[in-house]
């Protein structure tokens, strides 16, 4: 059953990588037909550099903005999240209900006003304002996600290190973050993945042509008059392949962490 719905699934992206990979004249009749089949790369050079949008650049603009958006939220959601869990306040159980709810929000609501403090900060068409934005709407999910994650370390830990007089925020950093490798590795790659395939909040921010990222310039490699379907679909390849091979990279820790704090 699983194999089978795994083959249904790829079967789409089988057709995109065809797509790309194979000259417009072989794919008139439609992909799946294998008369003929020649692999060339042209697409994805073409789409790498394209005169109007090369995917190449959008690249690396997603990367300045991505590496921030996912570094940033990690260490300031671990910190709120170790405070959530150990710190005892009177205000602590409604404030992370408040924060919890705050995922319930859509980006659609927030988009007017969102853009209006951006532009009275002067952070339209401005990475900052970018990662701002990600980092801010990734706080809750991850103080959520890394708070019951801290919860299922041993407390001893924590308190045989403040015996020896080891500060809360030492054992935070040196304790608590290196034991949760997993749980850290399992957010970074759901960050990561999500705000690299932003395109709603990339689209309100930035508008400058050399400065769009991966997602804004797919749009563009549609022509006026035809549509170039190879280079179309090799773009979002190569758009692709980044959260792909941070998920090959980080898988063994990314599973771990999200079956961890269910094992009580």
């Amino acid at each position: 059953m699983a194999w089978g719905a795994g083959l249904i699934w790829i079967i789409p992206f089988v057709g995109i990588l065809m797509s790309a990979l194979r000259p417009q004249s072989e794919l008139i009749h439609g992909w799946w037909q294998f008369s003929s089949f020649t692999v060339s790369w042209e697409n994805f050079l073409k789409a790498w550099n394209h005169p109007t949008a090369p995917i190449g650049q959008g690249i690396r603009n997603s990367l300045l903005v991505v590496i921030p958006s996912t570094l940033l939220p990690l260490f300031l959601g671990a910190m709120a999240a170790y405070a959530f869990l150990r710190v005892e306040v009177p205000i602590r159980d409604p404030l992370f209900l408040l924060i919890v709810l705050l995922m319930a929000v859509p980006q659609q609501m927030v988009a007017v006003p969102l853009f209006r403090l951006m532009r009275d900060l002067g952070l339209i068409n401005h990475y900052l304002g970018l990662i701002l934005v990600h980092t801010a709407w990734a706080l809750p999910w991850v103080i959520l996600f890394l708070r019951n994650y801290f919860s299922t370390l041993p407390p001893e830990i924590e308190e045989a290190a403040s015996l020896y007089g080891a500060s809360r925020f030492q054992i935070f950093l040196r304790i608590i973050l290196p034991l949760s490798l997993p749980g850290l590795a399992s957010a970074a790659a759901l960050q990561l993945t999500w705000a690299w395939n932003d395109f709603f909040m990339a689209l309100i921010l930035i508008y400058d042509p050399d400065k769009l990222v991966a997602t804004q310039r797919i749009p563009l490699l549609r022509g006026q008059y035809h549509i170039d379907w190879g280079t179309l679909t090799a773009a979002s390849i190569l758009t692709m392949g980044v959260p792909i091979l941070v998920f090959a990279l980080l898988q063994r820790y990314y599973i771990r962490g999200l079956i961890g704090w269910t094992l009580r």
